[in-house]
């Protein structure tokens, strides 16, 4: 689709204030598929013993257990798991992400919530809203954004609300946000279990859950959070559709494989689309849920989700996949000691969003954000900077977040909209002596091409 944004998007881009930002660095790679049977290897043995043995005893009382029971005890067991115990962003950590490469990334982003903030009308209030908001980087760059924009939001009433399970994740968020202006929960049992205010003014809260959220004019946000959510895989037999299951390997009782269900499950008979023609489909029940969730939550109160992940439209089979110190991991090795994720099926989450909302994308990253002007941004960014190696800082970190063979094609954005927003303008019928055009919509920035003619 190709239209041409005058005025309102095209100024905010144009305003909004870039410096040159965060050292390059290797981005995690999620691309090659894993082996079916695993094996550990010795420098991992410090991290298998407890979920390990958790794992096996599970499975030794009730059976194999399902692939998204297995995602789910790995990463966010509320003892052992995965996102519960470690740090796991940054050059230190096991992947990096597109706001750690470049502040350009948030940015654009935030000129994109503003954006659809003026397309529904400019409400008197906006919540942002971010799921799994890893280190607060991208909320910060879009917190900066809304600052030097702050003319154009006016007096609307506008907070941030962060929806986090990982407790050593959130502390780090709240020190990079707040500061010390932040302290937690009395009660585990609060739904907020930490508050904060920037160094701005800005409110900002820690929830457990996005049904905890309260309801208001929001802009929902998940970067890199569909991808980790649990999924169930499935097989195409002789017999019909099987689960994919993750058992202990009988000749090696200290390892885990993987094994087909020998009849239907619950998942494989309901999930699973009659029409489907791949041999092999993974399907995020969790990730459906919570987009049902964001589909009546926009339609109720008014807003837009972004997700921007891994993914694809119903096209792939196979991306379940391990990663730890940015290189591929066998997903079935010391579980608990590395990362595990799975490509998005927009394709499925257009499905369940059902008809109430409006679906666009999925379009490329690379897309996305040459249609929100970053290359208008990066060359301006170049003309203000004589240091040589920030110069060359700020082309490598573009050419990460846009090369095909980088990150431009892995990542997708897709977003949900209320339909009143790109609904077409009511034409009054039959005569009249004075006739008022209802304003056309904007088209939606990032998945339209920004002209700055």
């Amino acid at each position: 689709m190709r239209a041409f944004l005058g005025g309102k998007t095209q100024q905010l881009v144009s305003r909004v204030l870039f410096h040159p930002g965060r050292p390059s660095a290797a981005v995690r790679w999620r691309a090659a598929q894993v082996r079916l049977l695993c094996s550990s290897s010795s420098d991992d043995e410090k991290h298998r013993p407890s979920m390990l043995r958790h794992l096996t005893s599970k499975i030794k009382a009730t059976g194999p257990i399902t692939v998204a029971e297995y995602m789910r005890e790995v990463l966010t067991n509320p003892v052992t798991g995965y996102y519960v115990k470690n740090d796991m962003l940054g050059p230190d950590g096991d992947f990096i992400t597109s706001p750690e490469i470049s502040q350009i990334f948030g940015e654009l982003l935030g000129v994109w919530i503003i954006s659809e903030w003026m397309g529904a009308g400019g409400p008197k209030q906006l919540q942002l809203v971010e799921l799994g908001p890893g280190k607060g980087s991208l909320a910060a760059d879009i917190l900066r954004v809304f600052n030097q924009l702050k003319s154009v939001l006016g007096v609307a009433s506008v907070s941030l609300h962060l929806v986090e399970v990982s407790p050593a994740l959130s502390r780090i968020q709240a020190q990079n946000l707040t500061g010390t202006q932040n302290q937690e929960a009395d009660s585990e049992d609060e739904p907020v279990y930490r508050r904060g205010e920037t160094s701005t003014g800005l409110d900002v809260s820690w929830y457990r859950r996005l049904d905890d959220v309260p309801a208001g004019f929001s802009i929902f946000l998940a970067h890199e959070f569909f991808d980790a959510l649990p999924v169930h895989k499935f097989q195409r037999t002789d017999k019909g559709w099987r689960e994919v299951l993750v058992d202990i390997d009988p000749e090696k009782p200290d390892q885990l494989r993987f094994v087909v269900a020998p009849s239907p499950t619950l998942a494989s008979s309901t999930f699973v689309q009659a029409d489907e023609k791949r041999h092999h489909v993974e399907v995020c029940p969790e990730g459906g849920a919570i987009v049902q969730q964001l589909a009546r939550r926009i339609t109720e109160d008014g807003g837009a989700a972004l997700i921007a992940d891994y993914g694809h439209d119903g096209t792939k089979t196979d991306t379940f996949r391990g990663f730890k110190d940015h290189q591929l991991h066998h997903v079935l090795a010391s579980p608990g000691s590395a990362d595990l994720t799975a490509d998005v099926d927009f394709s499925y989450l257009r499905r369940v969003a059902g008809g109430d909302v409006a679906c666009v994308g999925p379009v490329t990253q690379r897309l996305f954000l040459k249609n929100m002007g970053i290359d208008t941004r990066l060359q301006v960014l170049l003309r203000s900077c004589s240091d040589p190696s920030t110069r060359q800082q700020l082309i490598s970190s573009y050419d990460m977040l846009t090369n095909p063979s980088k990150m431009g094609e892995r990542f997708h954005f897709f977003s949900l909209l209320h339909p009143s927003r790109i609904a077409k303008p009511k034409t009054s019928a039959g005569l009249k002596l004075e006739k008022k055009k209802s304003p056309a919509p904007l088209p939606v920035a990032g998945f339209a091409e920004l002209s700055f003619s």
